[in-house]
């Protein structure tokens, strides 16, 4: 007989849970059999005393399995199903760019985004910015997509992966967020359950970062590559900077407008750049599309200058009802905010330093995010132009340009932001894109 108290009795002295146990568990997270205070209590126990990689291969795939896992074969598609995942930062609009280069170098991307909370801006808020374009959608309007364009970015259906969603929700309240154990089954569920055949995971370092230090930010690479490729799926992973925003913008209308000139060529901010190519370039290589770095690099090259990529998202964005012409257009279907104004550091000099938690909560402040799920979000505000780390601030060149839509908002954003930067007399080392990159080799000891 399965008795719920049991495991969470063994979890709470230490013991190492089977497959079995760990199944049953989840399952009863699923369909509703164990309670609340049950799942809290699991959550805890897991907390205080760890999981080794099997218990966590074994709760990621019971995860996976509690609710739909999607298969291609039916589609016979002719490549790869791959994927990637970013832990959020701020202006980190990467899969927009991402998924469409991939699938124009012939990858199928079904990628299944979050919405923002807190400092973090979510993939679907920013699509949701796009007049018309369907976030929710069928699994067969979904799979649709994938197979016609290549790729599809939308928000999770509510038969993936039930546990996770009642799982997550006793962790937010009873302060087990941080457990890498949790951490790992939540983020690699939800992408398992997308059928995959490969997976690069971006995971932030830096004051944007949601790992609070980067010798966590290395332990979560790991824990994600290694339980990845236990899951059976090729898993690799890059450390990348949080410490600015990652983008020249942050706020969902001014992202996507930003998302379409680095597309189509008008304007690639270096910083972004940097991380768009390794992660491409990584996503090729894993998936099997490029035999290597440098030819991956050729690939991808080659598709961002034909216009091959925009073109993928322009098909996505149009399939997923969306305007035919957001790409030559995207001023008549973007909202825009009543006030645009420069803020001005409060001393010349050098950017040295950037809270960038602190930006991610300025956009929060002007309505562009949340800080409970159910907040409605306003579009067109946010932050744009954002000086990169290493500019000379003077009263000619702003810290960045506010979208506002008063003067009130305008004038509470401009003091927060000059509080969340450091400007001093002499630039310091330019920052790393790329701290380090860890695949299923690396692990091997």
């Amino acid at each position: 007989m399965f008795l719920a108290q049991e495991i969470i009795r063994l979890k709470r002295d230490g013991n190492v849970l089977s497959h079995a146990q760990i199944k049953q568990f989840v399952q009863g997270i699923g369909d509703n059999s164990i309670s609340n205070e049950q799942v809290a209590a699991f959550a805890m126990a897991t907390y205080f005393n760890g999981m080794n990689i099997d218990e966590r291969v074994a709760l990621t795939t019971a995860m996976r399995d509690s609710g739909d896992v999607l298969n291609w074969q039916a589609l016979n598609l002719n490549g790869p199903i791959v994927d990637k995942h970013s832990t959020g930062g701020v202006g980190d609009l990467v899969s927009l760019v991402l998924g469409p280069i991939v699938a124009a170098c012939g990858g199928y991307v079904p990628m299944i985004s979050g919405r923002g909370l807190g400092h973090t801006g979510g993939t679907l808020d920013k699509l949701d910015a796009i007049r018309g374009y369907q976030t929710q959608v069928t699994t067969d309007k979904f799979r649709q997509v994938v197979k016609d364009v290549g790729v599809a970015i939308i928000g999770q259906s509510a038969n993936l992966v039930p546990a996770d969603k009642r799982m997550y929700a006793m962790r937010d309240v009873t302060a087990t967020v941080e457990s890498l154990d949790l951490i790992t089954a939540s983020i690699l569920s939800k992408k398992l359950a997308s059928g995959l055949d490969a997976l690069v995971m971006d995971v932030k370092a830096g004051s944007g970062a949601v790992m609070s230090t980067f010798e966590d930010s290395v332990a979560l690479a790991k824990s994600i590559v290694e339980v990845g490729n236990g899951a059976g799926v090729n898993t690799s992973c890059l450390i990348t900077d949080m410490s600015q925003v990652l983008a020249d913008s942050a706020g969902n209308a001014l992202e996507i407008r930003e998302t379409i000139d680095f597309l189509t060529g008008n304007y690639r901010s270096p910083k972004l750049a940097n991380v768009i190519y390794a992660l491409a370039d990584e996503m090729l290589v894993v998936s099997g599309l490029a035999a290597n770095k440098e030819q991956a690099a050729v690939k991808r090259q080659a598709v961002l200058d034909s216009g091959a990529a925009a073109e993928k998202f322009a098909h996505m964005v149009v399939e997923l009802g969306g305007p035919a012409n957001l790409l030559e257009q995207p001023e008549s279907y973007l909202p825009t905010a009543q006030l645009i104004k420069p803020v001005y550091a409060s001393q010349t000099g050098y950017l040295t330093a950037m809270d960038t938690r602190a930006f991610g909560m300025a956009v929060v402040s002007l309505g562009g995010g949340r800080t409970r799920a159910s907040d409605q979000l306003d579009y067109a505000v946010g932050l744009n132009q954002i000086a990169h780390l290493g500019t000379q601030l003077d009263s000619e060149t702003p810290l960045c340009f506010v979208h506002a839509q008063d003067e009130n908002a305008f004038k509470e954003i401009e003091q927060q932001l000059q509080a969340a930067v450091t400007v001093s007399g002499k630039p310091n080392e330019p920052v790393t894109s790329i701290y380090q990159s860890i695949a299923k080799q690396d692990l091997m000891h």
